[in-house]
């Protein structure tokens, strides 16, 4: 297994045979769940891209490269995957689109910001990005089609590596979570190469990580599979990712696809996992 592999199974091990169980009122489904889960990561020594199973690798990839768009419009992401078609309106876009909260929502750039205050202060402490509006999310707000789970990140440098901690409110640890992991390292990567530093650490914190019961049997063949062989994968990227990305290149989505595809071979796949909605 890869070092995320590891790491992975660690943490779905813990939540299947320690979790609680927990009903989801929201989907009507039981979940074993635990609080406050929290691992560090470091893309640089292995990206951490599932190996157990077979993740999407285009649909991260083109997720990044949309959220650093600022667009809310899915017609970018359309190209590449119809995934969130469903928690979209019917004029084809997602008021909670992490990338459009980012970049437009709150009134300022919050990204763009970010990248230039780290290159002017890089020992700076308050990298801080969110996606998360408290006049308009959970709570006793108006249900919404879909809320932000992980809801805000911080970025440092710190001996000339940039950091990113990632707090998630509400984790599938199955869906989710490998899709979360990956596609958060990747925007670690580009923000880091915009900046001209080093990958440094990822940590994850999920205050409710939690696996859902019809996950169970998928579960059981994932914790089997710890003689899986894999190389680690490393993150290499196009230059001037960053930039692209910002002038809605899909082309650059396509390299970084093929970047990880030739690296990538998944063990063989599970049962298939539906999403809760």
């Amino acid at each position: 297994m890869t070092l995320f592999d590891q790491t992975y199974c660690e943490a779905l091990r813990r939540i299947y045979h320690e979790g609680e169980d927990v009903f989801s009122q929201r989907t009507n489904i039981h979940t074993k769940a635990i609080p406050g889960l929290t691992y560090e990561l470091h893309p640089a020594k292995g990206f951490p891209l599932l190996t157990l199973r077979k993740i999407p690798v285009k649909l991260f990839c083109a997720e990044v490269v949309w959220m650093i768009t600022g667009s809310k419009h899915l017609g970018f992401l359309r190209q590449f995957t119809k995934a969130w078609d469903d928690f979209a309106e019917e004029d084809g876009t997602m008021e909670t689109a992490y990338g459009y909260r980012w970049r437009e929502h709150f009134g300022r750039d919050q990204l763009l910001d970010l990248v230039e205050h780290l290159r002017e202060e890089p020992s700076s402490r308050q990298g801080v990005v969110v996606m998360w509006d408290p006049a308009s999310d959970g709570l006793r707000a108006p249900k919404k089609k879909n809320v932000p789970c992980p809801f805000t990140w911080v970025a440092n440098i710190i001996g000339n590596k940039l950091n990113l901690h990632l707090i998630i409110r509400s984790n599938d640890f199955m869906l989710g979570n490998p899709h979360d992991t990956a596609g958060f390292a990747l925007l670690q990567a580009m923000i880091a190469q915009e900046l001209g530093v080093e990958v440094g650490q990822l940590t994850v914190s999920i205050s409710h990580a939690h696996i859902y019961s019809n996950h169970f049997e998928q579960v059981e063949e994932l914790l089997s599979r710890a003689d899986h062989q894999h190389a680690e994968i490393f993150c290499q990227l196009p230059e001037n990712s960053f930039k692209r990305a910002l002038s809605e290149d899909a082309s650059l989505v396509e390299e970084i696809v093929q970047m990880f595809a030739s690296q990538y071979q998944p063990a063989a796949p599970v049962k298939k996992l539906t999403i809760a909605v």
